[in-house]
């Protein structure tokens, strides 16, 4: 049975006097690797030079052609007929974002894309940056295909790969933040009045209504998402005293693989960008005395969508109360620099910027070794590895354990044999460097952090 085909899409790009060609290129490389993530086979690019992007079908009229030789559109913005506006449409355009007039100065462009060849018409419109509501309108209109923004591709990839309950309901509440305001221009607001049971009486217009139902239901889902954060911050108060590490990072930077090598769980392992949206918690293995664990979490990307990262706070909660992070980059990638920029700022927003941090230059199999010897002249303090190469993960393991003893000391611990059942919690939290029995106890020469020295003395003492 022959596998389906792709449906197609095609990218729109504005590149304006603050953006760089490189930094255009990139972003829409990144682009082009979210929609096919998405199933879509990218098939062509239309980009334009503007000096904003806040026209009111973002690009100029010949663009607008060229689109629509792609999409079998029409070119043209303007409806199919005009109708009498709604005071409640009129008060919209007011409110939404300033849409600058037409001007032809914006019209000259020396980027030529080839027209679609047979079997190459595009199915959907993807644009590399945010649109207002009514700019998606205009561009569907004369695209004759739906149109989807960057932070709609963003939202709907987490929406497919979301599994625990968690994660599902932190991106409804963002994909319901993303829907809101759009419904304002989709057909569905029709001037139908409602009335009746769960109606706010007569003169509710349907949109007014489906608005009314998605702040209901975004409530709903805060409320279920505040019981599983306080579930959440209760398994990390019970973990308080625990060695704890953080991966952090870009998304496909390899965190899971490097999670896999680490811990010998079979966590998700994807080439795809957002394969992974929910923390994942494990010891390292072969277990350490005293246990670290590490923790796996969501990756980042440029123009993350606010509402996702405020959405996802209780999941990134979890770097900023780690003892140690990693941050994972992929260092065959030419533009992680700016990668580890962005990782850098999300972490700022839910107030990580104090944890102690590692910087892990991962994939190093794809480097030459001129670009190798580069890369460690300019982070000397960084570990470069292979997820594949034993000895580099040996090398990462004792970094970190290197790291925590090095805030750790030596005592020595007088256990009764009445206070034997102690023993067992010692030995899970402490390094063992010496033991001797006599005829009243056991005395354990240990290796710990301060405060699990500090709890084992109170315990002992009682």
């Amino acid at each position: 049975m022959s596998k389906p085909s792709q449906p197609n899409a095609v990218l729109v790009a504005i590149r304006t006097p603050r953006v760089t060609v490189e930094e255009l290129d990139s972003s829409l490389q990144e682009l082009t690797r979210l929609v096919t993530t998405l199933g879509y086979h990218v098939v062509g690019r239309v980009m334009q030079k503007r000096s904003s992007d806040k026209y009111a079908a973002v690009l100029g009229q010949g663009k607008l052609a060229e689109l629509a030789r792609w999409t079998g559109g029409s070119g043209k913005i303007e409806s199919a007929f005009e109708r009498p506006k709604h005071k409640a449409a009129s008060k919209f355009e007011a409110e939404d974002p300033d849409i600058t007039e037409e001007s032809d100065d914006d019209e000259s462009d020396d980027t030529i894309e080839a027209a679609p060849g047979p079997g190459e018409q595009a199915q959907i419109v993807i644009v590399d940056c945010d649109l207002s509501p009514s700019q998606l309108k205009n561009l569907e209109r004369a695209a004759g295909v739906p149109v989807l923004d960057r932070t709609g591709v963003i939202i709907e990839i987490f929406s497919r790969h979301a599994r625990t309950r968690a994660a599902r309901l932190q991106v409804e509440i963002a994909r319901l933040n993303y829907l809101a305001p759009r419904l304002r221009e989709s057909g569905g607001g029709s001037e139908r009045q409602g009335g009746g049971v769960g109606g706010k009486g007569a003169g509710e217009t349907s949109l007014e209504l489906d608005k009314r139902r998605i702040r209901d239901r975004l409530k709903e889902l805060r409320t279920e998402l505040a019981a599983i954060g306080d579930e959440h911050q209760t398994r990390r108060a019970r973990r308080e005293h625990e060695l704890t590490v953080a991966l952090v990072g870009y998304t496909n930077a390899g965190k899971s693989s490097l999670m896999r090598a680490m811990t010998g769980s079979e966590v998700l392992v994807a080439d795809k960008l957002f394969a992974t949206l929910d923390t994942t918690i494990r010891p390292l293995y072969p277990e350490t005395r005293p246990k670290v664990l590490l923790s796996d979490t969501v990756g980042f990307i440029k123009k993350l969508p606010h509402d996702l990262v405020a959405s996802f706070k209780s999941t990134l909660d979890e770097a900023a109360s780690a003892s140690l992070l990693l941050f994972v980059v992929d260092a065959s990638d030419p533009s992680f620099r700016s990668q580890l920029d962005v990782t850098r700022k999300v972490l700022a927003e839910v107030g990580a910027t104090e944890v102690p941090s590692l910087l892990v230059l991962n994939k190093r199999d794809r480097l030459s070794p001129d670009e190798l010897a580069a890369l460690k002249s300019e982070y000397p303090d960084a570990i470069v590895l292979s997820t594949r190469n034993k000895d580099d993960l040996q090398a990462l393991r004792e970094r970190i354990m290197g790291y925590f003893e090095s805030d750790m000391l030596d005592e020595e611990l007088r256990i009764p044999f009445t206070a034997q059942k102690l023993v067992a919690e010692i030995r899970a939290r402490m390094r063992i460097l010496s033991e001797n029995y006599d005829a009243e106890g056991l005395t354990l020469r240990v290796r710990s952090t301060p405060e699990n020295l500090a709890a084992m003395k109170k315990k002992l003492e009682r």
